[in-house]
C-alpha cells in the first residue's frame, strides 16, 4: 500500500518549483492584472467594467443603473477577485480629478479631492460615458479578439478597438512583481494631433512632436509643470521626472499684507492633507509669517487662503511651501506597457506608433467585415433579381412543388442558384413583386457594388487606411477635445527661478546663531570712517545674533559646513531676498541640517576646478585637505565632509590650491604657520591630521589662508583689532603650539577672529545685537605681534563682537560723527597704541 502511495508522489526540487512557480505568478499579475495594454490603454478590470457596462446596455444615452448591479456582473462573469476592487476601479474612472476624460458617468457620491470615500455601491449608480462609447465602437465588427473568461462560460474581448489613444490621453499606474508603470495623463487634441502628425511622417522626431503637437502631459487638477527637461527625458526614454506645482496668485492688499490663495493642485494631491501639513508646519515655526489658514473651497472651484504678516516676504513662504509641503510634487513617469504581451518601456512615439498600428489592424477589419456583409447582401439580391427576371416560372416551379425542400431544390437546379438566394426567394412576401419594390431591389444591389469596390480598394491601399483613421480621430477631437489645463513654464535650478534669467550681481549672505539666513544686495552698507557706531544691519531677537556673513554673487554655489562635519548647498539666488532689518528664514527651511547641527562654515564656489582643494580645520586643531572635485554632486540631503572624532566640531573651511601657508589662530592668542602641501590630499570622509597643539582648555577660532606680502588682521570680542606684517610669522612643521601673535587682557577680551589681509579690503564687524559697521582694513593700525591694537567699534556694556567678514572694498561716502556731533578721534593709550 505505501508503496502505491509513492507511485503518486512525484519528487521535485524545492527551488526549482519555487522559481517556476514565482515566475509564473508574476507573469500572470503582469499580463492580466497591473500592466495597460498599449493599444487601449486599459487595464483587464477596466475593460472588464466597461464591456459589462456595454453587454447590460449602460450607454450614454440611458439612464443610470445601480453601482452594484455592473459590480455583479463583472465579478460574476469576467473578473473572479473582490467587489471591492472591481467598485473602487469603477469608481476612479468616474473621478473628474482622477480621470483627465472620464469613462464612467457616475451618479451620487463618487468622493473628492480631500481624500473622502465614494459611497456604497449600493447607493451610487452609473453608465458609459459618451467618450467610453468610442472605446467600444465597432467592438461588434470583428475589429477585436475574443477569449474565454475564468471558467470558459462566457467570452470577454482581449482588446478594445479603442477610437481614441486611452493610454496617453487618461494614463495609468501600476505596480506588478518587479515592476511599475506611470503613466501621465495627456490633452486629447495634442494627442490626436501627434498621431494625425505620425500618420503623415513616420519620420518625425520627438523633439518636432513636442515643439508642435504634444508638449507634455496635461492633469486633470491642471497645476504647472516647471521645465522641459523632465518631459523631454520621459518622451525619449519613456522615464523622467516631471516637477509639477499648485497654481498660486499672490493678492497685495492696501494695509500692507498679502493674501496667497491656491486654485489648483498638484495631481493626486489631497486638499484635506495639504492644508493639515501646512498648518503643522506654521504650529512647529518650520515656516514662519502665516497667520491665517482657511479652506474656502466650494462647487465653484478650489480656493485655500493664506493670510500674510505685514512684516513677511509671501515669495520667500510660497517657497518654502514649495519645498515642504505637497504644493509642489514630482511625477516620476515610466511609460511601462504591455506590447505583444509583454512588458515594454516606450517612448512617446513609441506609444503613438503602437496605437497606429493597431488602429490599422481596426479599420481593416472594419472594413472586411463589411465587405462580407456587403457580399452576401449583393449575392441575396443577385437571387432576388434572377427571380423576378423569371417571375412566372419561379412562381410555376414553387406553385407545383409539394414541399418546401422540393421548391428550393428545384430553384437551385433551374436557375443556377445557391441555396442561401433560393431560401431567400422562398421567403421574398408577394408585395415585392410590385414594380417599385424591384426598383428598391435594383438600386439597392447597385449601392452595394459601388460599395463593395469601396471597401476593396480601402483594403489594397494602406493610405486610404491612414485617411479613414485620421477623418474618424479628427471626428473625435473636435467632438471631446478641450482646452490645455496644465501650463508648462520654464524652470532653472532647484526651479525656484530660471537662472539664465537672473542677473549676476554682488550679493551678502547673513547666518545668525539661531539659523536664519537671508541675501541683500552688496550695496546695502556704506563705508564709514573707523571708530564708527555703525548701522543696524539685520533685526535680531535677544538670544540671537549674526554668526556669518559672505560676500558672494547670486550665480555662485553657496556651500555649507556644519559642525558634525555635513556639507549642503544651494545658487546663491536661492537664498530669499530681505530688507536690511528683516530676520531672514530659518535655514532648515533651505537645507535638510538634522536635529542638534548646525551651519559653521561658509564658502562661495564659481566653479570646480580639477586643481583646487577644500581645507578644512576643526575646534581642536585638527586639518583636512581635499580636493573641492569630490563636492560637485551633493544630493538634497548632504554629504559627509569630513570624519570628527568625539567632541570635536569643524570650524572652517577654505578653497586653497594645493600650494598656500596656513595658518590656524586659537582663542588665547597663539598662531601656527606651515605649508599646505605638509598635508597630503585626502578623502571626502577622511578624519584628518594635527593642525595645531593646544594648550589647556583652548580651542581654534580662526583658519586662513597666507599669501606672500599680506597682513594678519586680529578682531577681539570687545572690539578691538590690529594688523602685523606676515613677515613676522615664520613657518614651522604643522602639530605645533604656535607663537604668541597679540596682547590680550581684560580691556581687548578674547581673540574672535584672524583674518588675512591685504589692505585693499573692508572689513565688517557684527556684534551679538546684530549692529553692524563697515570699516576700511587700511584704516587700521599696523603693529607688532605683542601689541594690544586699535578700537574698531564702539560697544555698549555687555556688548561683544560676534564675527568678522571681509568684503570688497567700496569708496568712503561719509564720515561717522559721534554722539556730540563731533567727528570721532582715535584714542591714544598710555603705550602710545592707538585704541
Amino acid at each position: 500500500m505505501a508503496d502505491e502511495k509513492r507511485k503518486d508522489v512525484q519528487e521535485v526540487n524545492i527551488s526549482n518549483e519555487m522559481r517556476t512557480s514565482f515566475l509564473d505568478y508574476s507573469m500572470s499579475v503582469i499580463v492580466s492584472r497591473a500592466l495597460p495594454d498599449v493599444r487601449d490603454g486599459m487595464k483587464p478590470v477596466h475593460r472588464r467594467i466597461l464591456y459589462a457596462m456595454n453587454d447590460l446596455g449602460m450607454h450614454s444615452d440611458k439612464a443610470h443603473k445601480k453601482s452594484a448591479r455592473i459590480v455583479g456582473e463583472v465579478i460574476g462573469k469576467y473578473h473572479p477577485h473582490g467587489d471591492s476592487a472591481v467598485y473602487e476601479t469603477m469608481v476612479r474612472m468616474a473621478q473628474d480629478f482622477s480621470y483627465r476624460y472620464m469613462l464612467v458617468d457616475g451618479h451620487g457620491n463618487f468622493g473628492s479631492v480631500d481624500g473622502d470615500q465614494a459611497a456604497a455601491m449600493r447607493y451610487t449608480e452609473a453608465r458609459m460615458s459618451k467618450i467610453s462609447m468610442e472605446l467600444v465602437r465597432d467592438i461588434n465588427k470583428d475589429t477585436i479578439d475574443y477569449r474565454d473568461n475564468y471558467d470558459g462560460s462566457e467570452r470577454e474581448p482581449v482588446v478594445f478597438p479603442a477610437r481614441f489613444p486611452n493610454l496617453l490621453v487618461n494614463g495609468t499606474s501600476g505596480i506588478a512583481v518587479g515592476m511599475a508603470t506611470n503613466i501621465p495623463p495627456h490633452n486629447l487634441g495634442e494627442t490626436v494631433d501627434a498621431i494625425l502628425a505620425l500618420s503623415k511622417d513616420p519620420e518625425i522626431t520627438i523633439n518636432e512632436l513636442m515643439e508642435k503637437h504634444i508638449y507634455g502631459p496635461d492633469f486633470p487638477t491642471a497645476g504647472i509643470i516647471i521645465g522641459k527637461s523632465g518631459i523631454r527625458k520621459a518622451f525619449e526614454t519613456g522615464r523622467g521626472s516631471i516637477t509639477i506645482r499648485a497654481k498660486v496668485n499672490i493678492e497685495e492688499h492696501a494695509n500692507g499684507k498679502s493674501t496667497i490663495i491656491v486654485t489648483e493642485l498638484p495631481y493626486q494631491v489631497n486638499k484635506a492633507r495639504l492644508v493639515e501639513k501646512i498648518a503643522e508646519l506654521v504650529r512647529d515655526k518650520r515656516i514662519e509669517g502665516i497667520t491665517d489658514l482657511r479652506d474656502e473651497s466650494d462647487r465653484e472651484g478650489m480656493r485655500v487662503v493664506m493670510e500674510i504678516r505685514r512684516d513677511a516676504n509671501a515669495n520667500v513662504i510660497l517657497n518654502n511651501l514649495y519645498k515642504h509641503t505637497s504644493l509642489q510634487t514630482t511625477f516620476g513617469v515610466n511609460m511601462l506597457a504591455l506590447v505583444d504581451g509583454q512588458p515594454k518601456v516606450l517612448s512617446i512615439k513609441e506609444c503613438l506608433e503602437h496605437y497606429l498600428e493597431h488602429q490599422k489592424v481596426v479599420i481593416r477589419r472594419r472594413t472586411a467585415f463589411e465587405l462580407r456583409k456587403a457580399e452576401a447582401r449583393a449575392h441575396i439580391l443577385e437571387g432576388l433579381r434572377i427571380a423576378l427576371d423569371n417571375l412566372d416560372a419561379v412562381i410555376s416551379l414553387i406553385r407545383n412543388s409539394k414541399t418546401t425542400d422540393i421548391a428550393r431544390n428545384g430553384l437551385m437546379e433551374k436557375f443556377n442558384l445557391s441555396e442561401k438566394q433560393a431560401q431567400a426567394i422562398l421567403d421574398m412576401r408577394l408585395q415585392r413583386l410590385t414594380g417599385l419594390e424591384r426598383e428598391k431591389i435594383e438600386n439597392e444591389y447597385n449601392e452595394l457594388m459601388q460599395l463593395i469596390g469601396e471597401l476593396k480598394a480601402i483594403l489594397a491601399d494602406e493610405e486610404k487606411v491612414l485617411e479613414i483613421i485620421r477623418e474618424e480621430l479628427t471626428e473625435i477631437k473636435e467632438r471631446f477635445g478641450d482646452e490645455r489645463r496644465t501650463e508648462i513654464v520654464a524652470g532653472g535650478a532647484g526651479f525656484f527661478e530660471d537662472e539664465d534669467l537672473i542677473p549676476e550681481e554682488e550679493i551678502v549672505i547673513t547666518l545668525t546663531h539661531q539659523g536664519y539666513i537671508k541675501r541683500l544686495p552688496a550695496s546695502t552698507y556704506r563705508t564709514q570712517k573707523r571708530g564708527g557706531r555703525g548701522i543696524q544691519g539685520m533685526g535680531t531677537n535677544e538670544d540671537d545674533f549674526v554668526e556669518h556673513l559672505l560676500s558672494t554673487s547670486t550665480h555662485d554655489t553657496i556651500l555649507f559646513f556644519t559642525n558634525k562635519g555635513k556639507v549642503y548647498k544651494a545658487k546663491g539666488y536661492e537664498i530669499p531676498e530681505f530688507s536690511r532689518t528683516a530676520k531672514g528664514i530659518p535655514i532648515i527651511n533651505m537645507l535638510q541640517v538634522e536635529k542638534g547641527e548646525w551651519v559653521n562654515a561658509v564658502i562661495s564656489v564659481h566653479e570646480y576646478k580639477e586643481d583646487a582643494f577644500l581645507f578644512f580645520t576643526t575646534k581642536h586643531g585638527i586639518t583636512k585637505r581635499t580636493s573641492l572635485s569630490k563636492f560637485a554632486n551633493i544630493r538634497k540631503g548632504g554629504l559627509i565632509a569630513l570624519g570628527l572624532r568625539e567632541d570635536d566640531e569643524l570650524i572652517s573651511v577654505k578653497e586653497t590650491d594645493g600650494t598656500k601657508d596656513i595658518m590656524i589662530a586659537t582663542r588665547n592668542g597663539y598662531l601656527i604657520r606651515f605649508e599646505e602641501t605638509q598635508i597630503r590630499a585626502m578623502g571626502r570622509t577622511a578624519a584628518g591630521v594635527k593642525g595645531i597643539s593646544l594648550r589647556g582648555d583652548d580651542v581654534v577660532v580662526s583658519m586662513e589662508i597666507i599669501e606672500e606680502g599680506s597682513r594678519i588682521l586680529h578682531v577681539t570680542n570687545y572690539g578691538y583689532g590690529k594688523q602685523t606684517p606676515e613677515a613676522e610669522y615664520r613657518r614651522i612643521n604643522r602639530g605645533g603650539k604656535g607663537v604668541f601673535t597679540c596682547k590680550l587682557n581684560e580691556k581687548t577680551g578674547h581673540v574672535v577672529a584672524v583674518k588675512a589681509v591685504s589692505g585693499e579690503e573692508d572689513l565688517m564687524l557684527i556684534t551679538i545685537a546684530g549692529v553692524l559697521i563697515r570699516i576700511p582694513v587700511a584704516d587700521i593700525s599696523e603693529t607688532g605681534r605683542s601689541t594690544m591694537g586699535v578700537r574698531l567699534i564702539r560697544l555698549h556694556e555687555e556688548e561683544q563682537v560676534a564675527t568678522v567678514a571681509k568684503v570688497d572694498k567700496e569708496e568712503e561716502v561719509e564720515e561717522e560723527v559721534a554722539e556730540d556731533g563731533k567727528a570721532i578721534e582715535p584714542i591714544i593709550d598710555e603705550n602710545n597704541n592707538e585704541e
